[in-house]
Parts: C-alpha cells; structure tokens; sequence
C-alpha cells in the first residue's frame, strides 16, 4: 500500500513503525505534509540566519521567534489547522528572502534555503522533503533525532519568551543545528555529537523557562489543591504554558466557569 505520509513523532504510532495512512492522533496526510514543509523551509531559514551571523551580522527576535513557533507549532497534536501551517510556511519564506537580501555571501548555500515556492506548490514540494527523504536510516534516525529535540527546546523557548524571557545563543544553536540537518556530507559520529550537544541546549533551555515563570509567579510552594469536577461549566487547560493559563484565569473570573489542570502546570 503506499504511504500517503510518514510520522513517527509519538509513541502511539501504528505499529510502532510510523503513521503511513492517517495518524493515530487524527492528523490526515495533508497536515502531516505541512508539517513537513513548514520544517523543511524553516531549516533553510536557519541556514540563512547563521549565515548571516556568520558575516558578522544581526538577527532579529522576530526571526528567532519565528523558527521557535514554527517548531512548536509542529510537535505532536499542537496543530492540525493545514492552512495556519501554510500561512505559516508562507510568512518564513517571505522572512528568509528578506534576509537573503542582506546577505552579502549566498554560495554554499543549501537548497531549502534558496527554494521560494508559492502555495500552489507546496504540496508537491511536500512530498520531496519528509523524513523518508533521507534514505539512509542511520543519518535519518540521528537528523529525526536532533530535529525531535529542537522541538523540545523550542516549546520551552515559546513558553519562556511569552513571560519575556530571551536567549540569543539557545536561538543561534537551534538556528545552525537546523542549518546542519541539511548538510549531506555530516556523518553518523558528528549527528551524534550534534545529538548530544541538542541535549545540552534543551537543559539551557529548561533552565530560562524556569526562570522565567519563578520571575513571574513565584517559586513553587507545596499547596493543597481540589481534586475531581464540580457541576459548572469547565474548561481543562494541559501543556506547560503559565502565562495562557494566567489570561484563562482572568477570563474567566466570575462567569461562573472553572477551569481545571493537572500536574504538569502545578
């Protein structure tokens, strides 16, 4: 049969292999696509930031927060809206030929960070960059790893930057490790290397999320809380996002609505 997509993101894939007809989780083979695309062209957006700092030059926050929402917005179950994902895939194409511009150098570059396609052919272009586009599994399951971990990192990135908190070298490594999951002539040695300094950086990045929530809300005390539902109205808010669940919190005071949590956010 063949595959109308590949993911292997979660531990609930279908045989333990990889979703290859719809996922588990519901996700269809157009948004997995997507999905792929959107990380294809935000690698070669990393390519062209580090470049750019490279020559000595300055990347702006928005450019680092693009590439940490665009992998956040990629991990499993956090979106299946295909045509926010396109838009998305659209604003970093849009960003990245802006800073092509500034770049004074652009030989070596690698294809993902050149190629400038309009909507209507994202979907074939699609289905030329998904994992399965890296035929050797050992250099697939090392790049799949690193890319894995920079989800990781960016999520916490996203949370810590939603309560003002910013790390310009967590942003650059995220940016040229990208940059190098594009580069064919890495072998297994050096993406392993590039594996465990991914780790590295994910505790950085652990690191300035905590601080940012202790900043905004204190440090975490040991606290009675309610367990089971009452009969209001509810709303269940899961995730690490403090500052979402604040504004929900605010929203609904009041109305009589109450909103319920669980360890993760505690």
């Amino acid at each position: 049969m063949e595959n109308k997509m590949f993911c292997y993101q979660c531990q609930e894939t279908a045989g333990c292999k990889g979703c290859t007809q719809v996922g588990v989780c519901g996700k269809k083979p157009e948004v997995a696509a997507m999905q792929d695309l959107l990380v294809y062209v935000t690698k070669g957006l990393g390519a062209v930031a580090t470049a750019l700092r490279a020559e000595g030059k300055s990347v702006s926050r928005d450019v680092n927060h693009l590439v940490t929402w665009n992998l956040f917005t990629t991990i499993t179950n956090a979106n299946f809206d295909e045509a926010a994902i396109a838009k998305r895939v659209e604003d970093t194409l849009a960003v990245k030929e802006l800073l092509l511009n500034v770049l004074a150098g652009k030989a070596g570059l690698p294809e993902a960070a050149l190629w400038n396609g309009t909507p209507d052919t994202f979907a074939a272009k699609a289905g030329s960059v998904g994992v399965l586009a890296t035929e050797n599994e050992d250099v697939r399951s090392l790049r799949e790893l690193v890319v894995y971990g920079l989800k990781g990192l960016c999520a916490y990135m996203k949370h810590a930057n939603a309560l003002g908190q910013e790390n310009e070298a967590v942003d650059s490594f995220v940016q040229s490790a990208l940059a190098k999951l594009l580069d064919d002539s890495l072998d297994g040695g050096t993406l392993t290397a590039l594996a465990l300094e991914t780790g590295k950086f994910g505790v950085d990045g652990m690191a300035l999320l905590d601080t940012a929530n202790t900043t905004a809300y204190g440090n975490p005390e040991i606290t009675s809380v309610d367990l089971g539902v009452r009969q209001n109205p509810g709303i269940l808010i899961s995730g690490h996002d403090l500052k979402d669940l604040e504004m929900l919190l605010e929203q609904t005071a009041g109305t009589g609505v109450d909103v319920y949590t669980h360890g993760e956010m505690l």
